[in-house]
């Protein structure tokens, strides 16, 4: 089991240590706020239009 945690062990670390230092900072972002969430998972229709919205891109057909 050691060999499959390892790489998280140093991840953990890697971030731990740097928090710490305040080169970068963890923030719990909601569930409805994920961003992210438009380019890995399958959404309905309003949440997908809504973060669409959010990262300001843009329907083709209002480009025209």
């Amino acid at each position: 089991m050691h060999s499959r945690t390892t790489h998280i062990d140093i991840r953990h670390h890697f971030l731990r240590d740097h928090v710490q230092k305040k080169d970068v900072w963890v923030e719990f972002i909601d569930t409805h706020n994920q961003l992210a969430d438009i380019f890995t998972k399958l959404l309905a229709k309003e949440p997908f239009y809504k973060i669409r919205r959010e990262l300001g891109i843009l329907d083709k057909a209002y480009m025209s």
